[in-house]
């Protein structure tokens, strides 16, 4: 139910602020009222109100819109198009899957809160360096994805500190010169371990 509503909000709260921008050239501005009303207008009548910003705002709206929309895809299906990369670029298929599990849960449509994107999390910039064009495409996600792991397995020859690598950086597990001190990290290389039972 809470979900719902605050992606309703979300919904409401993108469709003002792009309508606004419209009326960008003149301003939208806003004023939160002691009883906390939230007030909006283009027309200030009063020094409490404060110049909106837009854009960082609709990036964050977009993001958060994203993240709450849900593309849950089948085992099988994600299997299909990891089968046939892994032969391509020689890694393990298992391995992929681990990670995928553990970073999206075979959500196409994942995005963290750093900004990682799809099904195998991959950060907009590391997408830029892979070419990918759409991070929410399955296919384009997991050949870019599988394509970084490659490297990383050829940096790094010790699989765990190759996976390590793709949570924390390939610099980190080089500065450290093993898994990094991070728990994050950490517990994520456990994770990828743990799940690559599960597909044998």
């Amino acid at each position: 139910m809470i979900r719902v509503f605050v992606l309703s909000f979300l919904l409401a709260f993108q469709f003002l602020l792009l309508a606004g921008q419209n009326v960008q050239a003149k301003g939208i501005y806003y004023m939160v009222k002691e009883d906390g009303t939230l007030c909006i207008t283009d027309i200030p009548n009063s020094r409490k109100y404060k110049p909106y910003k837009f854009e960082k705002t609709i990036n964050y709206i977009r993001n958060a819109i994203v993240a709450f929309k849900r593309d849950h895809r089948s085992v099988e299906e994600v299997n299909a198009i990891v089968s046939g990369l892994c032969s391509k670029y020689a890694v393990d298929k298992k391995l992929v899957m681990a990670v995928i599990d553990v970073e999206s849960g075979f959500n196409a449509a994942a995005v963290s809160t750093a900004g990682a994107q799809g099904l195998m999390q991959i950060m907009p910039e590391t997408g830029r360096d892979l070419d990918l064009e759409d991070p929410f495409d399955p296919s384009e996600n997991i050949d870019a994805g599988i394509r970084y792991l490659r490297y990383l397995l050829d940096t790094f020859p010790d699989r765990r500190l190759a996976v390590a690598a793709y949570n924390a950086g390939p610099n980190a597990v080089k500065k450290y010169g093993g898994i990094p001190p991070y728990a994050e990290t950490q517990n994520y290389v456990e994770k990828v371990w743990a799940r690559l039972q599960y597909y044998e």
